[in-house]
């Protein structure tokens, strides 16, 4: 008879490490949601936390326990007890993408924050249908891509939109996330177990929390502000979702939400490689539409926020981690968003008590990156990190401008320029995660000396150069805005081509010698006079 696995397989010690981890990643989400909706849309109460937030709720729950489902279904397939669930959340480039390119633009035309809310849940829906169409097609794409290249990129954002964010809030407040820092690293990257069994990454918040609560880093005021308890439960909003789907404002948002659904995808097909290289692999198909249907389902209840399998399976699976804390994830965040409890908690625990868990997620990621391709693909691994590097460095350089009450347009190119060489920076920022995977990939085309898939690939990206959705960008209000259309990024596009014709022409030219060669050493020698 055969032994059940894990009672059900739903939950196993490594769970309660890898709950913490994924709830401070969705944690943070989530408050970038009301700080960003509050600061920038100026939205109500109601609105934020009465509609979008239940809505959120309801994305989160449906990916979050079918991932686990996913996860013990595998268990049961192969017999082995070891499958670590998908990690899923909101995505955060298109949290940004959708309330500053989608909603802030209709609101400071109609100053209408109803209209602009309906707005962004047409762009929701419009990326989740994306995501759902391209799962039927992103298995054919994951057959011909090198791991190399769907690694490359998220190894990147791993170093620098993860790990590095996360180690500058540790380095920040040293008293409260040195404590942390040790006792994460002292399990998983010195491989000895606490003291009874205890869970690093509880006992690991539970230090940070009791020490920025004893140096006085926290607010009471705040935490007994947050303190307070409001059912509310999702609604649907099908008729504003359609009303907004068919307007005009779908055609003028459409390179923005197109874009951010081509993203989402690539970035979810490229986490579902991460897994296969980690041990697990997951049917493409299924487990891409699922995270579609969360989006829609999401956007029909309320919210304006696309979800997407997120980056680091490799590190929830080396916690010891499986399908509970998937689950126990999207239960408490349903009940933070229902509840009104979102704020409670962020006052409660220091960003920097979970901020190592973070951090060894971002290093196991770009670790994985090299330890699971062939060794002379790692070149194109490291072509793969230029474009997100660029791109938190862009990141950091906006952000610095803004801090000191200024921006790129009141600045200037021009005075930039004299710096360092902006407009190639931007560029490259522009849909970095495409252009990362291209760049990876014609590389290992070359180690491979596969030079006519190097061609097609830089064609591929003279595609890509050609609607705008890389490259692309123009200044618009102090800010760097997506610019769409053949002349958006022509340059580039003339030289992808370029550089299709050199990985293309060359080799038939060598090739061409090569059999020249040949043929004279085949040729029987010419009789001389002797010979006669």
């Amino acid at each position: 008879m055969r032994t059940p696995i894990m009672f059900a397989g739903y939950w196993k010690n490594g769970d309660l490490d890898g709950f913490f981890g994924l709830f401070i990643d969705n944690l943070i989400q989530l408050i970038l949601i009301v700080v960003l909706c509050g600061a920038i849309l100026d939205m109500p109460n109601e609105m934020l936390l009465g509609r979008i937030l239940p809505g959120v709720a309801v994305s989160l729950l449906v990916g979050n326990l079918f991932y686990a489902w996913q996860a013990r279904r595998l268990n049961l397939a192969s017999g082995r007890q070891d499958a670590t669930a998908l990690p899923y959340g909101i995505n955060t480039i298109s949290l940004f993408a959708f309330i500053l390119f989608v909603m802030k633009p209709v609101l400071d035309t109609t100053q209408d924050i109803e209209l602009a809310w309906q707005v962004g849940l047409a762009a929701c829906l419009g990326s989740g249908l994306i995501e759902l169409s391209g799962a039927f097609i992103a298995e054919r794409i994951k057959r011909i891509t090198p791991r190399a290249a769907l690694l490359a990129t998220l190894a990147g954002i791993a170093m620098t939109f993860i790990a590095m964010d996360f180690m500058f809030r540790i380095y920040a407040d040293p008293l409260v996330g040195f404590v942390p820092l040790a006792i994460i690293f002292m399990q998983y990257i010195g491989r000895l177990r606490l003291p009874w069994g205890l869970p690093s990454g509880l006992v690991g918040i539970a230090a940070g929390t009791l020490l920025a609560w004893g140096l006085g880093r926290m607010d009471v005021s705040l935490l007994n502000e947050a303190a307070t308890l409001q059912l509310q439960l999702p609604n649907l909003y099908i008729d504003a979702l359609l009303g907004a789907t068919l307007s005009s404002y779908m055609i003028m948002f459409l390179p923005v939400i197109v874009s951010m659904g081509l993203f989402n995808l690539l970035g979810s097909l490229q986490n579902l490689e991460s897994a296969e290289a980690a041990g697990d692999r997951y049917p493409v198909r299924s487990a891409l539409a699922v995270n579609g249907i969360g989006t829609i389902a999401g956007a029909c209840f309320g919210s304006v926020f696309p979800t997407t399998i997120y980056i680091g399976h490799p590190g929830w699976k080396a916690m010891g981690a499986g399908a509970g804390y998937s689950i126990a994830n999207g239960v408490v965040i349903t009940c933070l968003c229902l509840f009104g409890l979102v704020g409670f908690i962020s006052a409660l625990i220091p960003v920097e008590a979970g901020a190592a868990i973070l951090l060894w997620i971002g290093m196991i990621m770009a670790a994985q990156a090299f330890a699971t391709t062939p060794r002379h693909h790692a070149i194109g691994v490291v072509a793969g990190f230029f474009p997100a590097i660029t791109a938190w460095g862009y990141l950091m350089l906006e952000n610095g401008l803004r801090a000191a009450g200024t921006n790129i347009e009141s600045v200037g190119l021009a005075a930039l320029a004299g710096q360092l060489p902006i407009a190639g920076m931007i560029a490259l920022e522009r849909g970095f995660i495409i252009t990362s995977t291209l760049l990876a990939c014609i590389t290992v085309c070359l180690v491979e000396r596969q030079y006519r898939a190097a061609a097609l690939t830089a064609l591929i990206a003279a595609a890509f150069s050609a609607t705008g959705l890389i490259h692309g960008y123009r200044i618009e209000q102090g800010a760097v805005v997506g610019a769409y259309g053949i002349t958006a990024a022509w340059p580039y596009t003339l030289g992808y081509i370029g550089m299709a014709l050199i990985f293309g022409l060359l080799p038939m030219r060598e090739r061409a010698r090569s059999n020249s060669n040949l043929n004279e050493i085949d040729q029987p020698p010419a009789a001389s006079a002797n010979d006669t």
